[in-house]
């Protein structure tokens, strides 16, 4: 006689709800992170290989000294 579940599924079953638990909490974690920073307002630069002024102290002093800075 065949047993329908054997307790291997019933430990692969537990194993891959851990899992998918712990998947979806990073998923909500990340989200949460996301709308934090976009929330917050400030200017998002990112890495594109560019020179960024708003990193360069040189361009920031000129611009303070024109009047354009903050």
């Amino acid at each position: 006689m065949i047993r329908a579940t054997h307790d291997l599924h019933h430990r692969r079953r537990g194993r891959n709800a851990g899992i998918g638990l712990l998947l979806g909490g990073f998923v909500a974690l990340v989200f949460a992170i996301t709308l934090v920073k976009l929330s917050t307002g400030q200017s998002l630069e990112a890495f594109d290989h560019t020179i960024r002024p708003t990193l360069d102290p040189a361009v920031q002093e000129a611009m303070r000294a024109a009047g354009g800075g903050q």
